[in-house]
């Protein structure tokens, strides 16, 4: 993890049980091994970030409704920090700068730390009625966001930056976590593949085969995510693909627009695009979580 991530070291789980009794209930030690969580615990991992929240990034409420993204804090914060080392090449001010976060979604995640950390101002930007209604809950609910953070609903799911970055609008970076999958049956395979990892149905899956893929997904899967979260026609390439074409539009506007990229064999088609958008300095920041791997690509015209 980047240097400056305050769980580079991992979890303190005594600690965080003395300021959030809550996640005591969750918390289990085998012999020989350090304390963890059941991750595959819907209930586990929400109250897990809420004791996180609470503990490092000054927070009194964190809540999101049942069936919404619920990220892992340190991933979300390497995003951040790095972020922070992008646009420190430039020399600019790291007193005046202000982030969009496209498709905040329920949780905030990125604008309570990049808030916290290192004191950014933010606009959150999603198309869920329900997802803007919890975040603004949020903020309104922490008097330390009230007046760093806001959010804008984006009205037309064909458009990213357009009806969100406005007339006078001045922004040091974007940020976007884009859903990346192509349809639901793509994402349902990979909370199935995600599930295994985490070993959860251990003697389900050895009697289920293909075709029990829908059977298993009724009765054993808790989707962590909303469809706009996790899936969007043509996956995550179209959606990338469409943020540089609208990039240019706002170019002016826009000191770096950066955005993840889950799946290494999309970089290619990403350069190619950005050099025909005539996009005058390109970055690709690798960022790595214990054996996981992730990136994300800048640019700037």
């Amino acid at each position: 993890m980047h240097t400056r991530n305050l769980h580079k070291n991992g979890y303190d789980f005594a600690q965080l049980v003395q300021s959030s009794p809550e996640l005591k209930n969750f918390v289990v030690k085998k012999e020989g091994r350090r304390s963890t969580i059941d991750f595959a615990n819907a209930k586990a991992v929400k109250t897990l970030n809420q004791a996180l929240l609470k503990q490092y990034y000054n927070l009194n409420y964190w809540d999101i409704p049942d069936g919404f993204l619920c990220p892992p804090v340190p991933g979300r914060a390497d995003y951040i920090h790095h972020i922070a080392d992008l646009i420190a090449i430039t020399n600019h001010n790291q007193n005046d700068v202000i982030g969009l976060d496209v498709g905040v979604g329920a949780n905030l995640i990125y604008p309570i730390i990049g808030n916290q950390i290192y004191g950014w101002q933010f606009v959150g930007s999603d198309i869920n009625d329900t997802s803007l209604h919890s975040a603004k809950r949020i903020i309104s609910n922490n008097s330390n966001l009230k007046t760093h953070i806001k959010v804008r609903k984006q009205a037309n799911s064909q458009h990213i930056f357009k009806g969100i970055i406005q007339g006078g609008d001045k922004f040091t970076f974007t940020m976007c976590n884009p859903p990346f999958h192509a349809n639901a049956q793509d994402a349902l395979g990979g909370n199935l593949r995600k599930n295994r990892n985490l070993g959860r149905h251990k003697q389900k899956r050895q009697s289920a085969g293909p075709h029990r893929l829908q059977e298993v997904s009724k009765t054993h899967l808790n989707f962590a995510g909303q469809h706009n979260e996790l899936w969007c026609k043509g996956g995550e390439s179209a959606f990338i693909s469409k943020m540089i074409v609208e990039s240019q539009q706002f170019a002016k506007q826009v000191q770096w627009f950066t955005c993840l990229v889950s799946k290494k064999e999309h970089l290619n088609k990403i350069y190619q695009q950005l050099k025909q958008a005539q996009a005058h300095q390109i970055e690709t920041i690798e960022m790595s979580q214990g054996s996981k791997v992730s990136r994300f690509v800048a640019w700037q015209f």
